[in-house]
Protein backbone atom coordinates (compact mmCIF):
# COMPACT_ATOMS: atom_id res chain seq x y z
CA UNK A 1 0.00 0.00 0.00
CA UNK A 2 1.49 2.93 -0.98
CA UNK A 3 1.37 6.25 1.57
CA UNK A 4 1.71 9.16 -1.16
CA UNK A 5 4.60 10.59 0.27
CA UNK A 6 7.19 11.71 -1.95
CA UNK A 7 10.12 10.45 -0.79
CA UNK A 8 13.16 12.37 -0.04
CA UNK A 9 16.16 13.33 -1.72
CA UNK A 10 18.73 14.64 0.21
CA UNK A 11 21.23 15.75 -1.74
CA UNK A 12 18.62 18.03 -4.31
CA UNK A 13 17.13 19.47 -0.97
CA UNK A 14 20.22 20.38 0.68
CA UNK A 15 21.60 22.37 -3.09
CA UNK A 16 18.12 23.40 -3.03
CA UNK A 17 18.11 25.08 0.31
CA UNK A 18 21.80 26.52 -0.12
CA UNK A 19 21.12 28.02 -3.52
CA UNK A 20 17.91 29.29 -1.61
CA UNK A 21 19.67 30.97 1.13
CA UNK A 22 22.59 32.79 -0.86
CA UNK A 23 19.54 34.14 -3.35
CA UNK A 24 18.05 35.76 -0.45
CA UNK A 25 21.10 37.47 1.09
CA UNK A 26 22.33 38.13 -2.09
CA UNK A 27 18.77 40.35 -3.00
CA UNK A 28 18.91 41.48 0.81
CA UNK A 29 22.45 42.75 0.61
CA UNK A 30 21.29 44.38 -3.41
CA UNK A 31 18.28 46.07 -1.83
CA UNK A 32 20.12 47.34 1.16
CA UNK A 33 17.16 46.36 3.25
CA UNK A 34 16.96 47.72 7.25
CA UNK A 35 16.63 45.71 9.86
CA UNK A 36 13.00 47.13 10.41
CA UNK A 37 12.00 46.46 6.71
CA UNK A 38 13.92 42.72 6.93
CA UNK A 39 10.84 42.60 10.11
CA UNK A 40 8.25 43.17 8.16
CA UNK A 41 9.26 40.71 4.84
CA UNK A 42 10.53 38.19 5.93
CA UNK A 43 8.03 35.31 7.28
CA UNK A 44 8.29 32.49 10.05
CA UNK A 45 8.25 29.11 8.22
CA UNK A 46 9.12 26.31 10.79
CA UNK A 47 11.18 23.34 9.39
CA UNK A 48 9.57 20.09 9.16
CA UNK A 49 10.72 16.35 9.08
CA UNK A 50 8.35 13.71 7.95
CA UNK A 51 9.53 10.11 8.66
CA UNK A 52 7.70 6.87 8.10
CA UNK A 53 8.03 3.88 10.52
CA UNK A 54 6.08 0.44 9.82
CA UNK A 55 3.73 1.74 12.89
CA UNK A 56 3.21 5.43 12.10
CA UNK A 57 4.19 8.57 10.07
CA UNK A 58 6.25 11.30 12.49
CA UNK A 59 6.19 14.86 11.92
CA UNK A 60 8.85 17.18 13.84
CA UNK A 61 8.87 20.57 13.46
CA UNK A 62 11.43 23.40 14.26
CA UNK A 63 9.57 25.68 16.63
CA UNK A 64 12.41 27.89 18.65
CA UNK A 65 11.43 30.28 20.90
CA UNK A 66 7.35 28.93 21.20
CA UNK A 67 5.49 27.56 24.01
CA UNK A 68 2.95 24.99 23.31
CA UNK A 69 -0.50 26.98 23.89
CA UNK A 70 1.53 29.19 21.05
CA UNK A 71 0.66 26.21 18.36
CA UNK A 72 -2.54 24.96 17.05
CA UNK A 73 -2.77 21.59 15.59
CA UNK A 74 -5.80 19.96 13.45
CA UNK A 75 -6.35 17.11 12.08
CA UNK A 76 -9.64 17.58 9.44
CA UNK A 77 -10.17 15.17 6.37
CA UNK A 78 -6.88 13.79 6.23
CA UNK A 79 -4.95 17.01 6.33
CA UNK A 80 -2.79 17.95 9.19
CA UNK A 81 -2.15 21.52 9.79
CA UNK A 82 0.14 23.35 12.31
CA UNK A 83 -0.08 27.24 12.63
CA UNK A 84 0.60 29.49 15.30
CA UNK A 85 3.29 33.02 15.64
CA UNK A 86 6.79 33.93 16.47
CA UNK A 87 6.62 37.58 17.79
CA UNK A 88 9.57 40.13 17.93
CA UNK A 89 10.28 40.39 20.77
CA UNK A 90 11.38 44.12 21.79
CA UNK A 91 10.99 46.27 24.42
CA UNK A 92 11.47 49.59 22.64
CA UNK A 93 13.00 51.69 25.57
CA UNK A 94 16.20 53.12 24.35
CA UNK A 95 16.67 50.07 21.73
CA UNK A 96 18.65 50.63 18.55
CA UNK A 97 18.53 47.53 16.24
CA UNK A 98 21.35 46.94 14.19
CA UNK A 99 20.44 43.93 12.24
CA UNK A 100 17.14 40.94 12.59
CA UNK A 101 18.27 37.92 10.72
CA UNK A 102 15.57 35.63 12.90
CA UNK A 103 12.29 35.15 11.26
CA UNK A 104 9.11 36.31 12.70
CA UNK A 105 4.97 36.26 12.15
CA UNK A 106 2.14 33.65 11.39
CA UNK A 107 2.61 30.56 9.95
CA UNK A 108 0.49 27.30 8.25
CA UNK A 109 2.09 23.90 7.71
CA UNK A 110 -0.51 21.40 5.88
CA UNK A 111 0.00 17.65 4.76
CA UNK A 112 -2.14 15.78 3.51
CA UNK A 113 -1.85 12.59 4.74
CA UNK A 114 -2.58 9.11 3.08
CA UNK A 115 -5.50 7.19 3.87
CA UNK A 116 -4.24 4.26 6.08
CA UNK A 117 -3.55 6.41 9.27
CA UNK A 118 -5.84 6.37 12.59
CA UNK A 119 -5.92 10.41 12.70
CA UNK A 120 -8.15 9.88 15.75
CA UNK A 121 -5.45 8.30 17.60
CA UNK A 122 -2.54 11.22 16.65
CA UNK A 123 -0.55 12.37 19.25
CA UNK A 124 2.02 15.11 20.05
CA UNK A 125 4.44 16.29 22.41
CA UNK A 126 6.46 19.47 22.72
CA UNK A 127 10.15 18.95 24.15
CA UNK A 128 12.98 21.41 23.59
CA UNK A 129 11.48 23.66 21.03
CA UNK A 130 10.89 20.71 18.64
CA UNK A 131 7.09 19.63 18.48
CA UNK A 132 6.66 15.82 17.94
CA UNK A 133 3.26 14.50 15.99
CA UNK A 134 2.60 10.71 15.62
CA UNK A 135 0.11 9.41 13.22
CA UNK A 136 -0.42 5.83 14.04
CA UNK A 137 -1.20 3.96 10.46
CA UNK A 138 -3.80 1.50 10.39
CA UNK A 139 -2.65 -2.45 10.12
CA UNK A 140 -2.44 -3.68 6.66
CA UNK A 141 -5.13 -6.82 6.21
CA UNK A 142 -3.74 -9.57 6.60
CA UNK A 143 -4.58 -12.56 4.06
CA UNK A 144 -6.67 -15.51 5.60
CA UNK A 145 -6.95 -18.77 3.65
CA UNK A 146 -10.52 -20.12 2.88
CA UNK A 147 -11.46 -23.99 3.36
CA UNK A 148 -13.40 -25.23 0.46
CA UNK A 149 -16.13 -27.16 1.34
Amino acid sequence: MTTGLIRWNPEADLIRGRFDRVFNQMLNDLWGSTATEELGQRTFLPAVDVRETPAALIFSAELPGLKKEEVRITLENQVLTLSGARKHESDGKDEKVHRIERSYGSFVRSFTLPGNVKASEATAAFDNGVLKITVPKVEAPKPRTIDIR
